[in-house]
């Protein structure tokens, strides 16, 4: 059995949280203090997905879904929020009396502006039609709902828990584009696996974009873990050292955040491919997880980033910023399908819609669905 982390939702403090733009005012010069060691778990710790608000099954049915706790609650709130402007689109397509050619022909053109792409939204309203076809329904909210059924099969693949604790320690490489919130997404998700007894080590390998560093060593200083960092120093060799004193130091878990890159700067790719050479010269198996940190609002070109990425790094999980008041939400759907078409999928471990620690949680399928047609 896995032990879970200690909250599935609602972590940490409300307070906000720095941007992934904003450098630090003060950042100490050394390494921050780290914590009286904690007791090496016995078990892998799991970031699991909450269990959805409601089955995947017909849209039509008798069992009052299970209501999410009050935590969990509030945040749905703010993702259908930040999904207005996706949803608003999509959702009008329904109001009217019948279901016709004209309907679908206006869910298409709302599900392409909301960056599905159009290999996503031929898949989808191939089903949502096979679906209408075989519950006979005859009224436009039955297929909104439906919709919602086809839209959470279509991305439940991408619904999976985060496990540390296979390895000790767990090494997490994350990238991702300047802008994206790599950095705050980092800090984010050491303090909750802080909070959860985790013992983390930063390595602020990040020495491409001016001030990471010191905004990585603000994140260290208030999460209380430990960080490695060299002022200009070589990023493989940054990520080297704190592998080697994750190790030395019991560590729980290892996460290295690598320079912001495009994916049209080739060189650049390359020396993140010299970055997880050098992991896994560190620690055989590592890097265990390969994240990448996508801006939500970017659409298919979040797409055109994950597959870039891939190529170059091969990506284990996603984590999706920036859902607050973005009209491109569609996107997941397309980087669900192309999911279906690797020999993995791709999860999406985290989905942020806000500034604030818990506007982090874990994704799921169902809540995503609901939350962008309603």
């Amino acid at each position: 059995m896995f032990s879970f982390i200690k909250k599935k939702l609602g972590w940490g403090s409300s307070q906000p949280e720095t941007t992934s733009d904003q450098p630090a005012k003060e950042a100490p010069q050394t390494s921050a203090p780290a914590p009286a060691a904690s007791p090496a778990p016995q078990q892998p710790a799991v970031v699991s997905p909450p269990a959805p608000a409601a089955a995947a099954t017909p849209a039509v049915t008798e069992d009052a879904p299970k209501a999410p706790a009050p935590e969990r609650r509030s945040w749905l709130d703010k993702l259908r929020a930040g999904l207005r402007k996706t949803g608003s689109s999509i959702a009008q397509v329904f109001t009217g009396t019948q279901i016709d050619d004209a309907l679908y022909e206006e869910l298409e053109s709302a599900l392409l502006m909301a960056d599905a792409g159009v290999a996503a939204t031929e898949h989808l309203l191939t089903d949502l039609k096979r679906r209408v076809k075989e519950t006979k329904a005859t009224d436009p909210s039955q297929v909104k709902s439906l919709l919602i059924d086809a839209i959470t099969e279509l991305l439940q693949p991408l619904e999976k828990s985060l496990v540390v604790g296979l390895h000790t320690p767990t090494v997490i490489m994350v990238a991702g584009v300047n802008g994206a919130g790599k950095t705050t997404s980092i800090g984010k998700l050491t303090r909750h696996l802080s909070d959860a007894g985790q013992k983390v080590l930063l390595a602020a390998a990040d020495t491409f974009r001016a001030a990471a560093r010191e905004q990585l060593l603000v994140w260290a200083d208030r999460n209380h873990v430990e960080i490695v960092s060299q002022e200009g120093g070589d990023p493989a060799a940054v990520t080297f050292d704190a592998v080697q004193a994750g190790r030395s130091r019991g560590c729980d878990v290892v996460i290295a955040d690598t320079a912001g890159r495009l994916a049209t700067q080739l060189h650049l790719m390359e020396e993140l491919r010299k970055v997880k050479r050098v992991i896994g010269k560190a620690m055989d198996t590592a890097p265990h997880e390969v994240l990448l940190v996508v801006d939500g609002n970017t659409g298919q070109n979040a797409l055109s980033q994950v597959k870039a990425f891939d190529e170059a790094l091969g990506l284990t999980g996603l984590i999706v910023t920036k859902l607050d008041g973005t009209a491109k939400g569609g996107v997941l759907a397309a980087i669900a399908l192309w999911s279906r078409e690797r020999h993995a999928a791709v999860p999406v471990y985290f989905i942020g819609v806000g500034e604030k620690l818990e506007d982090l949680q874990t994704f799921s399928a169902r809540e995503f669905a609901q939350a962008l047609l309603a």
